[in-house]
């Protein structure tokens, strides 16, 4: 194990860049000769350019992503959703308990719990067991101030500017 104090960390917002922070720091703790796991919430494609990427860094890395087809609304998630991001969740307790990975990323879980697919008090409890040395990093948007308290650091992305409002569609390679 790489790390002797793992830390909860939660990178948050309505800015572009959470996914792409966390994998960073994946990035950089393989490098530093850890092993990192990464369950992905609300995402049950397998095309996004960074999964393909990823699984390339085998053994070093784990990678696994659950969620239903279609949007999730928050005013009535479908039972395949919830269904989803249970199983997600009972994986990331898995991951985060046996103790065998050094980072943990537990990809758009805020949202999971935002959208009420996951109750925010399952998540904490997660925390709450998982090993001294375990390092675990949360994404997605509108994380709670509850979720924020808890957490030992917090990053909150910002959006400025995005190419979307000049109308330049989503680009293979950058945001997907």
């Amino acid at each position: 194990m790489i790390f002797t104090q793992g830390l909860v960390q939660v990178y948050t917002g309505n800015g572009k860049g959470k996914t792409t922070a966390a994998f960073g720091l994946a990035l950089r703790a393989i490098g530093g000769g850890g092993k990192v796991a990464i369950v992905q919430f609300m995402k049950g494609r397998g095309d996004y350019g960074e999964l393909a990427a990823i699984k390339q860094l085998a053994p070093a890395c784990l990678l696994e992503n659950y969620g239903a087809a279609g949007w999730v609304h928050k005013d009535g998630p479908k039972d395949e959703h919830i269904a989803e991001a249970q199983k997600a969740l009972a994986r990331a307790r898995e991951v985060v308990q046996s103790g065998n990975w050094d980072l943990v990323i537990l990809d758009e879980v805020i949202n999971a719990v935002w959208f009420g697919l996951l109750p925010e008090a399952e998540l904490f409890a997660l925390l709450d067991r998982k090993p001294q040395h375990v390092e675990v990093v949360l994404t997605g948007r509108n994380a709670s101030q509850h979720l924020k308290a808890r957490a030992d650091l917090v990053t909150e992305m910002v959006q400025v500017k995005h190419p979307f409002e000049q109308g330049i569609a989503a680009r293979k390679g950058i945001e997907f």
